[in-house]
């Protein structure tokens, strides 16, 4: 059994910043890939931000310079790090977490999703 916790959220005013936080714990053997992922009301969920084990980074081009993902191997969590923050970026946040059980087993969980609002 794995648990992702998110936290981080809430209101924050145009060229503000936020950090969001993804904690996993429980039966882990080992983490891949940690991502973030949004959805806006009325949309798609869509890929935001995402790191492998190694620390490779990648992001959706609208959050490129912007928004900054991170890991702490040690503590299973992922960061991501929002700067400079748009009305456009107001969505709830999910952050998704490739798993590696201790039997050999790989899965994909989700977290509650933490909103974030920006305003104009």
């Amino acid at each position: 059994q794995v648990q992702l916790v998110e936290s981080g959220g809430g209101l924050v005013q145009a060229g503000g910043s936020l950090t969001l936080s993804c904690a996993a714990s429980g039966s882990i053997f080992s983490i891949n890939n940690m991502s973030w992922f949004r959805q806006a009301r009325g949309t798609q969920r869509e890929l935001v931000a995402v790191i492998t084990s190694g620390g490779s980074t990648n992001y959706v081009d609208s959050v490129k310079g912007r928004f900054t993902i991170s890991r702490d191997n040690a503590k299973n969590t992922a960061y991501l790090q929002m700067n400079s923050l748009k009305p456009e970026d107001t969505a709830v946040y999910y952050c998704n977490v490739e798993i590696r059980s201790r039997l050999g087993m790989v899965s994909f969980y989700w977290g509650q999703g933490t909103e974030v609002t920006v305003s104009s």
